[in-house]
């Protein structure tokens, strides 16, 4: 496992908690292992997902407002 990982608490519910085990004990890895990889291949279709992108560039924008609405009331 690598350096600096970060512990992080998932709720699933008892019946993906139970495929998820099955799979990880059919392929002789740990729970975590395989969560980890399903994650990692989310985050990286992410990247290239065009609505998703859309989506960041949106909440980017809404937060570059609102970090202009805030430095405003220091320039009074």
């Amino acid at each position: 496992m690598p350096q600096g990982t970060k512990n992080i608490l998932l709720r699933l519910d008892p019946e993906l908690a139970e495929r998820l085990q099955a799979v990880a004990e059919v392929e002789g890895r740990s729970v975590s292992d395989v969560a980890r990889e399903a994650i990692t291949e989310l985050v990286q279709s992410r990247r290239t997902d065009k609505r998703f992108v859309r989506m960041l560039e949106e909440s980017l924008a809404r937060h570059e407002r609102t970090l202009d609405l805030l430095r405003e009331d220091d320039d009074q």
